[in-house]
């Protein structure tokens, strides 16, 4: 392990560097940053199956060390991940090009003019775990936007992460870009890791994404302010007038695609009237080969019917599996009273990631919405929506639950902040006082 000397001079080196071409680069709305995008996605294509391969490599190695089956589906990049990121800079133009379109000036009443103009947040440290995605999306957008960016991931995709570091130094090089706008820290350990989140003088926002241990972590080890993107336990309230098929539904595609994602299904909350009707539409559903586990309130055990036992895993769930985040195809299922309890319960047990309601009473929805507090709340609808290209808003890096600053998809805009442009004209707030001599003339 690196000695603190050793780890403060790496810090300050990756600071400076970031720093200095923070100040070097243009301004937003430079033609450099879509074409860096561009040609980061030709250099993406061309080396993908390299990228592939490290991937299979830090999987098999995190495999060795016994690390669980949902992460080391994190750490394998598959070509879902390629088109995903294909399609996130087809979009940026058009995003930049919204983002930076002036809005109408301002007039005052002196007869001054002033325009909102978007700046960069400044220099950003993300802080995430085992996922080569997050470092693609997270080296496009946060640049793109005019920052430089600090990137370290996992040492579990260290392999992965140093063919995306030549990936983007790359880019940059092609687009005329400062070297220093991205800097994955591959080799920094923990020493360093700590050395940079003491440096709220350099650092401008810390983002955070994954557990929320090292969201805690970070809170308790840093004053830099922070954009949080992490905790995921998900709900979804059954309401006794829920259409029971589509909540069967609902629940299966929020948790069977990807149950590791930060907007997976942890959690089912059923009324007393549905708990029959919701298994049997369930059991509809052709889960043999879905490897869903349900653990179940123990008193609900016996009113599972045995088609749907014979296709899934069921089991009585224990304490411990409320407000759980499993990262896998395992959902908590439990009998709340009403929406008062259901209320209650995600108040103790959520995260305010993303909590959803199944009901046709509207009067219901609205009290649910209204008093849940999260970052998203829907109405009928999968906990899968809660995704920034899903909803019509563009691209996005993570999925804030801070209250400042965002909360929700973390955009391109949001990784703005703005400024005014203000044209005097010759104008004075306040008239200037008279002078001596014009005081004493007769």
């Amino acid at each position: 392990m690196a000695t603190t000397g050793t780890a403060t001079t790496a810090t300050d080196e990756y600071l400076h560097r970031a720093r200095q071409s923070l100040a070097d680069a243009p301004p937003i709305g430079d033609p450099a940053y879509p074409w860096f995008a561009a040609c980061a996605r030709k250099i993406l294509d061309q080396r993908w199956d390299e990228i592939v391969a490290a991937s299979l490599d830090d999987a098999a190695r995190g495999r060795d060390r016994g690390l669980p089956d949902g992460l080391l589906r994190r750490i394998v990049v598959t070509d879902t991940q390629r088109d995903a990121a294909f399609a996130l800079i087809d979009a940026l133009p058009a995003e930049l090009r919204r983002a930076t379109t002036p809005a109408p000036a301002v007039v005052g009443p002196h007869g001054t003019r002033a325009w909102r103009i978007p700046k960069p947040l400044g220099v950003l440290l993300m802080i995430y775990e085992a996922r080569p995605s997050v470092t693609i999306d997270s080296a496009l957008l946060p640049v793109c936007a005019g920052n430089a960016v600090l990137l370290r991931g996992g040492t579990e995709i260290a392999g992965t992460n140093a063919v995306l570091d030549d990936v983007f130094t790359e880019a940059l090089g092609r687009a005329g870009l400062p070297a220093g706008l991205v800097q994955i820290l591959h080799d920094l350990d923990r020493t360093g890791l700590r050395q940079l989140l003491g440096r709220d003088d350099a650092i401008d926002v810390l983002i955070p994404r994954g557990s929320p241990s090292l969201t805690d972590a970070c809170r308790s080890l840093s004053r830099i302010p922070m954009i949080v993107g992490g905790g995921c336990v998900n709900h979804v309230y059954v309401h006794a007038d829920a259409d029971v098929d589509l909540a069967a539904r609902i629940v299966l595609d929020g948790k069977l695609h990807e149950p590791e994602g930060c907007t997976a299904l942890e959690s089912v909350l059923l009324d007393p009237d549905v708990v029959v009707p919701f298994w049997q539409a369930l059991a509809t559903h052709e889960l043999a080969s879905a490897g869903l586990t349900l653990r179940v309130d123990p008193d609900l055990l016996a009113t599972v019917p045995g088609s749907l036992a014979a296709a899934v895993a069921v089991e009585a769930r224990t304490e411990s599996d409320l407000g759980r985040e499993f990262l896998a195809r395992t959902l908590c299922v439990h009998q709340v009273g009403d929406v008062h309890d259901a209320i209650t319960h995600i108040r103790r047990y959520g995260s305010a990631h993303t909590e959803a309601i199944v009901t046709r009473d509207a009067a219901v929805a609205d009290r649910f919405c209204t008093q849940v507090d999260a970052a998203a709340v829907i109405v009928n609808g999968s906990v899968r929506l809660h995704d920034a290209p899903t909803l019509g808003l563009g691209s996005e890096i993570a999925i804030s639950t801070s209250r400042l600053h965002v909360r929700g998809p973390v955009t391109l805009t949001d990784l703005m902040s703005h400024g005014w442009r203000v044209e005097g004209g010759g104008a004075l707030r306040f008239q200037p006082t008279q002078t001596r001599t014009e005081r004493s003339h007769p």
